[in-house]
C-alpha cells in the first residue's frame, strides 16, 4: 500500500523558516529532527521559497588557471572526439549503404557476401593507411 505525503501548512513553514533564520535550530536538520519532518530537502526548500539567500549552503569555487585552461583543454578534446565519433558513424553508414548496394547489383545477400570476402581489420587497417 501506497503511503501518503505529510502536507504542512503555510503557517507551519513560515514558523519553520523563521526559528532557524533566528538561530533556534542550529542547522536544517535539527529543525527537521526536532519537529519530525520528513525529506531530505523539505525544509532546505522551504528555506528557499520563504527564507533570506544568506542560509542557503553556497558551494564556492576555487581554481587556479593551470586548472582553468586544463578544463578549457578537455571541453575542447570533448568536442573534437564527438566531432570524430560523428564522422566515423557518417563513414560507417556510408559503408554499409554502399555495401548493400553492391550486394543488391550482384544479387548477393550482405551476410553472406561479408562472410565471403571477409577482410581481418588488421587489413582494413592497412589497407586505408595505404591510400
Amino acid at each position: 500500500m501506497r503511503e501518503t505525503g505529510v502536507r504542512y501548512s503555510e503557517a507551519f513553514k513560515r514558523q519553520i523558516v523563521q526559528e532557524i533564520e533566528r538561530g533556534k535550530h542550529g542547522s536544517f536538520g535539527k529543525a527537521k529532527r526536532v519537529y519530525g519532518i520528513g525529506g531530505a530537502t523539505t525544509v532546505l526548500s522551504w528555506v528557499k521559497k520563504y527564507g533570506r539567500e544568506d542560509l542557503l549552503p553556497k558551494r564556492i569555487r576555487i581554481e587556479t588557471m593551470n586548472e582553468i585552461n586544463e578544463l578549457k583543454e578537455a571541453r575542447k578534446r570533448i568536442r573534437e572526439l564527438e566531432a570524430a565519433v560523428a564522422d566515423a558513424h557518417i563513414d560507417f553508414c556510408l559503408e554499409k549503404a554502399y555495401l548493400t548496394i553492391a550486394c543488391e547489383r550482384l544479387g548477393e545477400e550482405r551476410e553472406g557476401f561479408k562472410k565471403k570476402h571477409a577482410m581481418t581489420l588488421s587489413d582494413v587497417r592497412k589497407a586505408k593507411v595505404g591510400r
